[in-house]
């Protein structure tokens, strides 16, 4: 008998069949971006083309935040700063809508996706967003 994947390695795997998508981040974005004048305002002299970079470093990232890995928690730590009040000032009820943006468009680029992926991403990414929210 097979041991079952750790979220890890479900969010990981997943992840990665998000990402050889090339249209995966920039739905996410265009989603996102739509869910409020507030967040639209926010990202109006947005770099995509860093920002996608960015955002799939900070899949990879979070997984390993998680589970305690420290250049993840260091990098992590370095963004929820760049994030905080006296930086970006992303305001913690933003964050909501980050998540359920992403988790909705992973649900359409994974064609694995089930209870146990999405649960996976709810886990790993709702760990990241409570850190930075804490931090701001």
């Amino acid at each position: 008998m097979m041991d079952e994947p750790t979220p890890k390695e479900l969010f990981l795997k997943s992840t990665e069949r998000c990402l050889a998508n090339e249209a995966f981040i920039p739905a996410f974005y265009d989603r996102f971006i739509n869910t409020s004048d507030e967040i639209r305002r926010k990202f109006r002299f947005t770099d995509f083309e860093k920002q996608n970079k960015m955002l799939r470093r900070s899949l990879e990232l979070c997984a390993g935040a998680t589970t305690g890995e420290a250049d993840s928690l260091a990098e992590m730590n370095m963004r929820a700063k760049t994030h905080d009040r006296d930086h970006l000032n992303i305001a913690p009820r933003l964050y909501d809508l980050w998540f359920e943006s992403i988790i909705t468009t992973a649900s359409e680029f994974d064609d694995q996706w089930d209870d146990k992926i999405e649960a996976a991403w709810r886990r790993i990414l709702g760990h990241v967003v409570q850190h930075m929210i804490r931090k701001y």
